[in-house]
């Protein structure tokens, strides 16, 4: 049987002091969705786990001035329930209700989302649709990155063994904006996503497009704004004709950052469906 230690330290500062002994090899525990599942397909790589799935601090859901304060330890329905999120971010909300099952979305968290990385984490468009900034914690100090920043690749990202994603933080967007998620899976729930898009969009008094921004998912080595995308939008009236343009500039865009795949032709086609899907859901 395989053994580790298990501790649950009672605050931020006793984890830190725990991970800055990096004699020990330690994993933490928040949700366990992923850390569980592997545990049971293969010996563990560490000496002990570090339950942080109780601290206060990284449960915060909280708005301080213009800024959106989001706690890495706050799970998916408590997002969905937050009266905060669906007024200000709804978005966030949408993407949440479309994780996994109950049992997931009640366990696993949005910290271990992003730390996680993988290439299908429903999380990162929709957070770098709003331009997140992902804050870590360790005993010698703290740092930030731009959210597409610290997505490294798949299943790699900036943060180092002694560090913790204590939160996440972001501008709500502009009053007016209407935002969309959309989930391709092999499975209405419960399922991997094989291609995700997150946008928002505002227009102004005179009918044109004044705020815009998209974000696909699964289909690029690090998730982020397809900035082309969003200038060809700005300024321009809503239109079918519009949106086709925007879904052929989308496809042209992943292909342009991900390279010629076994999977390209099939992504190329959904990828422009799903855009124009999107821009028609937001400026309908």
């Amino acid at each position: 049987m395989s053994r580790f230690t298990y501790i649950r330290p009672d605050s931020l500062p006793e984890t830190l002091e725990l991970l800055a002994d990096l004699d020990q090899a330690s994993r933490l525990l928040a949700g366990g969705t992923d850390l569980l599942i592997r545990l049971r397909r293969q010996e563990p790589d560490f000496d002990r786990i570090i339950d942080v799935s109780r601290l206060p601090e990284l449960k915060i859901i909280a708005r301080e001035g213009d800024e959106m304060r989001l706690g890495g330890g706050v799970t998916y329905t408590e997002l969905i329930k937050s009266e905060l999120i669906q007024t200000l971010t709804p978005l966030l909300a949408d993407a949440a209700r479309q994780v996994g099952g109950p049992q997931v979305r009640n366990q696993g968290t949005i910290g271990g989302n992003i730390v996680n990385a993988a290439g299908g984490a429903d999380m990162l468009p929709p957070l770098t649709c709003l331009d997140a900034t992902v804050h870590l914690a360790s005993a010698r100090g703290q740092r930030s990155f731009l959210l597409s920043d610290f997505i490294l690749h798949p299943a790699r990202t900036h943060i180092r063994r002694d560090e913790v994603l204590t939160h996440l933080s972001f501008l709500a967007p502009p009053p007016g904006a209407r935002s969309v998620f959309l989930k391709l899976g092999r499975q209405r729930v419960s399922s991997v996503a094989r291609l995700l898009v997150a946008a928002i969009g505002r227009v102004d008094a005179t009918g044109r497009i004044d705020f815009i921004r998209f974000a696909p998912g699964a289909v690029t080595p690090q998730v982020q704004r397809f900035a082309a995308v969003e200038a060809l939008l700005l300024g321009e009236t809503p239109a079918p004709e519009l949106f086709e343009r925007a879904g052929a500039q989308a496809s042209q865009t992943m292909q342009s950052l991900a390279g010629e795949r076994w999977s390209s032709p099939y992504k190329t086609r959904v990828l422009h469906t799903l855009t124009v899907r999107a821009l028609t859901q937001i400026f309908s």
